[in-house]
C-alpha cells in the first residue's frame, strides 16, 4: 500500500488543470518504481523519501518540474536545464521520458541511497600522543608553581599548543621569548590562544 500524504493530494488538487495529470502520473510512477517510498512536503513542494530525498516535483503557472536525486549522470546529454529538475519544462505527460526510463532512474537513485546508508563509517582517528615537554619548558614550569598548575590542568591538546609553539621557534632568541611569554600567560591561567577564545 503506498504511503501517501494528504498534503500531496491537496497540492495536486490546487495545481493548474494542465499540471494535475502530469503530477498524478509522476506520483504513480514513483510509487510503482520504489514501493514503500514516503510522501512529504519540503520547501512547499511534494517530495518522496527513501532513506533520504529520492525525488520531488513541483507545479508552476505554466509548467511542472521533476527532479530525481543524482539522475544527471544517467541522463547524460538528455538532461535538460531549462527549468528546475533534469527534465526541463513539463507541460504534459508526453514531455516526460517513457515510464520504463523513469522507473530505471528512480530505482538507480534508490539503490544509491541504500548503498550510502550501508557503507561503513570511517574509523575514528587515534588520539594524538601526549606532547613531549622540552627540557627548557619543564625547567621554567618547575620554577613557577602557578604556571605549572595551569599547564598540568590543561587538556592534552592545550598543552600541545604551548609545546608546539615553543618548539617550532626558528631561532634561540624567538624560543626564549616564546618561553617567557608562555610562562607569563600560564601564570595568569591563560591558554595559548586565549586572545581568540570567547569570554
Amino acid at each position: 500500500m503506498p504511503r501517501t500524504d494528504p498534503r500531496v493530494d491537496a497540492y495536486i488538487a490546487k495545481a493548474a488543470p494542465f499540471a494535475r495529470p502530469v503530477l498524478t502520473h509522476l506520483r504513480k510512477v514513483v510509487h510503482a518504481a520504489v514501493p514503500g517510498v514516503e510522501e512529504t512536503l519540503k520547501w512547499g513542494m511534494p517530495h518522496f523519501m527513501h532513506g533520504g530525498i529520492l525525488c520531488g516535483f513541483a507545479a508552476f503557472k505554466a509548467h511542472c518540474a521533476f527532479h530525481v536525486r543524482g539522475a544527471e549522470p544517467l541522463l547524460g546529454e538528455a538532461a535538460r536545464d531549462d527549468a528546475m529538475g533534469q527534465f526541463g519544462r513539463i507541460t504534459a505527460v508526453s514531455d516526460l521520458p517513457p515510464r520504463a526510463t523513469l522507473t530505471k532512474l528512480l530505482r538507480a537513485a534508490a539503490e544509491r541511497i541504500e548503498a550510502k546508508a550501508k557503507a561503513p563509517r570511517a574509523a575514528r582517528k587515534a588520539p594524538r600522543p601526549e606532547a613531549k615537554v622540552p627540557p627548557d619548558l619543564a625547567a621554567s614550569l618547575k620554577r613557577n608553581a602557578r604556571a605549572r598548575t595551569t599547564f598540568e590542568g590543561f587538556s592534552p591538546s592545550r598543552r600541545r599548543e604551548y609545546v608546539e609553539w615553543i618548539v617550532e621557534a626558528k631561532s634561540g632568541e624567538t624560543r626564549a621569548r616564546r618561553l617567557a611569554q608562555a610562562i607569563a600567560w600560564m601564570a595568569e591561567g591563560k591558554a595559548r590562544n586565549w586572545k581568540y577564545e570567547r569570554c
